[in-house]
């Protein structure tokens, strides 16, 4: 198990925020989201800019699905070396090189038009998000991996979440008014730039040694058939064998936590265009009131997680969401007005934040070392299965509220309340159900950690 967790005074834990560990991570995290964004709904909106048709749109959001496969990913990056960038170590090889490729596939998107080049673009979008999905996949197990304690690996996770949320601010805000000013085309171009962060994090970063000494004791080299098995089932084999049952429940709990907030995603852009929100509007009070209540939403999940666990702060984020995805109907009735929008901007990024973070800390706890990668990618590819898949439907169904000639803003507001409604209900009682299971599992003297060394 790891080392038990060491209590900390608040002046201790401001002073490790200046350790470089905690400074690369906040990097890492900036680089991680960078693309998040810019593969998904930042691209609807240059889309729906575009005047691509909204079916279109919300089918092109399949572009994240390859977040959903990053259990394969995993079990790349937990047992092989990346060739050419060995030197560097398994973690940092990997980081490197899918830095690179997220890169590249950012700038071929920077070149190209939707107008008359549809296709070019989305397989460019294609390319960045294999790379990102590469990227998460082991920037996660460094994370984990390089935690001293369960207190050291809550600073590296709040750090992430820092670094994170900032740039899903910059890349869905400050890329708004480059593309009003100066076209889209240039603003992926500065922010494919802005890359050069997280290559810079990786070759100031650490190799995590424990990882590679728990690989190193399953004592399996070269490419037998007994390493493929191990690489692709002994992962599994070892989440379900330490959680027993309850292991299922966690997938499918962590399956439809974000469920609301994917399906509001490929429309929530084209439906700002709906309404009459200009670009640099949206783009301030991203900006502004965004950055400032990301940060309260990180520091309250972060305090109320200290102060009543785990699940608590699951079951408040799972409360959270829903709301924040209905109020967006509410832009449906009063029309373009900022104060308005700026309400429901805050309390979205409040929310949004809480949860995100809520979900991070829970799942990081459930890793065996030598297959960090490719269990925490499990738990996060399942987080994507469903609502990356059903996202796509998400603007032929705004369509098909709309038919029979009602107004489509309208149709917008309808699906809003029917996404959190619907989506928002299963993801609260599965966790207050997980949350039963984890109480009569700790009665019992189970362990409620897959971690293992």
């Amino acid at each position: 198990m790891p080392p038990a967790r060491k209590r900390r005074t608040t002046l201790e834990v401001l002073r490790e925020l200046r350790r470089p560990k905690v400074a690369i991570m906040l990097g890492l995290g900036f680089s991680s989201g960078l693309p998040f964004l810019l593969v998904g709904n930042t691209l609807n909106y240059w889309l729906g800019d575009a005047h691509v048709d909204l079916a279109v749109i919300g089918f092109a959001s399949w572009i994240g699905l390859t977040y959903s496969l990053k259990f394969l990913w995993g079990a790349v990056v937990d047992n092989l070396t990346l060739p050419g960038l060995g030197r560097l170590g398994r973690r940092r090889g990997w980081m490197l090189g899918s830095q690179i490729l997220v890169l590249l596939g950012l700038a071929g998107m920077a070149a190209s038009d939707p107008r008359h080049g549809l296709a070019t673009l989305v397989g460019f979008g294609v390319l960045a998000a294999l790379g990102a999905a590469t990227q998460d996949t082991v920037i996660d197990a460094w994370r984990i991996e390089t935690a001293e304690d369960a207190a050291d690996l809550e600073l590296l996770t709040s750090a992430y979440s820092l670094g994170y949320r900032v740039v899903l601010i910059l890349t869905g805000s400050v890329v708004l008014f480059i593309a009003a000013g100066l076209g889209w085309p240039l603003s992926y171009a500065m922010f494919a730039a802005l890359m050069v962060v997280g290559l810079g994090c990786t070759l100031a970063a650490r190799e995590p040694a424990r990882a590679e000494q728990a690989s190193k004791a399953r004592a399996l080299t070269g490419f037998s058939p007994m390493r493929v098995v191990d690489a692709v089932v002994g992962p599994f084999v070892a989440f379900f064998r330490t959680l027993g049952p309850i292991a299922l429940l966690i997938l499918l709990a962590v399956t439809t936590y974000h469920l609301c907030d994917y399906l509001r995603g490929p429309v929530i852009n084209p439906f700002y265009v709906q309404v009459g929100l200009a670009k640099p509007l949206v783009a301030s009070v991203r900006l502004t009131v965004g950055i400032a209540t990301s940060m309260l939403g990180i520091a309250a999940a972060g305090l109320f997680g200290a102060r009543f666990g785990h699940m608590p702060t699951l079951i408040l984020g799972a409360i959270l969401q829903p709301i924040a995805v209905a109020s967006f109907a509410i832009l449906a009735w009063t029309g373009p007005d900022p104060r308005v929008f700026s309400v429901i901007m805050g309390l979205d990024d409040f929310c949004m934040s809480f949860a995100g973070l809520a979900l991070v800390a829970y799942i990081s706890t459930l890793t065996n070392l030598g297959y960090t990668a490719t269990q925490y990618a499990l738990l996060t590819s399942a987080l994507a299965w469903t609502g990356k898949f059903l996202k796509g439907f998400s603007g032929e169904w705004v369509k098909g509220l709309a038919r029979g000639g009602r107004d489509l803003t309208h149709a917008y507001a309808t699906y809003f309340g029917i996404a959190a409604a619907a989506a928002g209900a299963p993801a609260l009682l599965l966790i207050l159900a997980l949350a039963w299971a984890e109480r009569r599992r700790q009665a019992s003297g189970l362990p409620l950690s897959a971690r293992t060394s």
